[in-house]
């Protein structure tokens, strides 16, 4: 497995035109079915958010930190749904609402979905259903289901369906951009890195430290 600085340098080094080619052989255009936020069976909507993004989202709601982000569940102990949960852990995933779903998901009375906050949404919603595959690097978001060069596509009603050049080069800008971005916070995290050791809750680590589930800096 390469070092996340050679895949950075891979990421970076992304032709956003060949990006843009394998959009257009694969097809996508986005029925609003809502599916990618929302929650799978038992299962919370979980959709990787950088500590900027979650900022970003704050001042275009005036949400709290909580109301916008909370800790990735996964590896932590104890129920969501109860205060008892503890440990640590490395990113950041979309708040969700008492359904499982984006917390940001809206829904009209014909079934469409909505995102209310769509000029500003993260950019793993900007990009999906796609991702690109760099050596060891993964991308969370479930089994690809078709791929074209780097790029893979994941499940998706609106796949196959064309997809205009202007499109397919401005979601391939912003996959190589996530891309980057997700290898640059990679780094970070494993640099700023230490050990923590709460008595009791969560502590989540990203590029800028340790946190509280408020985004409050962790002090032991």
């Amino acid at each position: 497995m390469q070092s996340l600085e050679a895949e950075l340098e891979n990421a970076q080094a992304l032709d956003t035109d060949d990006l843009a080619d394998a959009i257009e052989t694969i097809g996508f255009e986005c029925t609003r079915c809502g599916a990618c936020c929302k929650a799978e069976a038992d299962d919370p909507h979980t959709a990787t958010v950088f500590p900027d993004e979650v900022r970003d989202l704050q001042d275009a709601t005036e949400y709290d930190w909580r109301d916008v982000a909370r800790p990735m569940p996964y590896g932590l102990d104890g129920d969501e749904d109860r205060d008892g949960i503890t440990g640590e852990t490395f990113e950041w995933a979309l708040q969700t609402d008492s359904c499982g779903d984006c917390t940001f998901y809206e829904e009209a009375d014909d079934g469409t979905g909505a995102c209310s906050v769509h000029g500003d949404r993260p950019l793993i919603c900007e990009t999906y259903p796609f991702s690109v595959a760099l050596g060891g690097t993964s991308q969370p978001m479930g089994e690809a289901v078709d791929e074209e060069g780097v790029v893979r596509a994941h499940e998706c009603e609106g796949l196959g369906r064309d997809i205009s050049r202007d499109e397919a080069e401005d979601l391939a800008a912003a996959l190589k951009e996530r891309a980057v971005r997700e290898l640059r916070e990679a780094i970070a995290v494993r640099d700023e890195y230490a050990p923590a050791d709460p008595d009791e809750g969560v502590v989540v680590h990203d590029s800028e430290g340790a946190k509280r589930p408020d985004g409050s800096v962790y002090d032991e």
